[in-house]
């Protein structure tokens, strides 16, 4: 259950209502972090605009940003992010393989060396809250420094989702618990 009622767009303020209107033409429904978010709508529109950055302005490979964010959302086990995102995985090329060991919390047997690297340094990020040097020069030579600062933002937008879904126990559509 979660602990913020549902959005009632009749009471929205007028920037509010533009924000849902926003969300709601290209998503179908205000739901997830931006039912959250909206309460302060400065807030919901920053968000939504990054958010949108990340799904389809940024250099690096949309496969390697849905891996980013199973990656990031499992050790939080944010079920809704889960949820959203499984799918959009699988369809940009991450194998069942990979998706059931992240899942299972086990380290994926990776056939691809930007894939080993993205699950390093999202985990990496996600336990201590930097990369070491190694994991850096690895960065840089694999993506270049654009696509590593686009990857290392994206994982910190992702944990911020997390910690949203999760603070305000945000449930996944129909109660569903894709992660035990």
């Amino acid at each position: 259950m979660a602990r913020l009622p549902e959005i009632d767009a009749d009471r929205l303020t007028s920037e509010q209502k533009e924000i849902y209107e926003r969300i709601r033409s290209v998503r179908g429904q205000v739901r997830g972090p931006f039912a959250v978010w909206l309460r302060n709508a400065e807030l919901a529109r920053h968000t939504l605009e990054l958010q949108d950055l990340f799904a389809s302005r940024v250099k690096l490979d949309r496969r390697l940003v849905q891996l980013m964010i199973l990656i990031a959302a499992r050790p939080a086990s944010a079920q809704f992010a889960w949820f959203v995102h499984e799918p959009h995985a699988r369809d940009h090329g991450i194998t069942p393989e990979i998706i059931e060991a992240i899942r299972e919390r086990r380290t994926p047997a990776f056939a691809r060396e930007d894939e080993r690297f993205v699950y390093d340094i999202t985990f990496e990020l996600n336990t201590t809250m930097t990369i070491g040097e190694t994991t850096f020069r690895r960065g840089l030579e694999l993506f270049g420094e654009q696509k590593l600062v686009e990857l290392v933002s994206a994982i910190g937008f992702y944990a911020m989702v997390a910690m949203t879904l999760n603070a305000f126990d945000v449930p996944a559509p129909g109660e569903k618990k894709p992660l035990r």
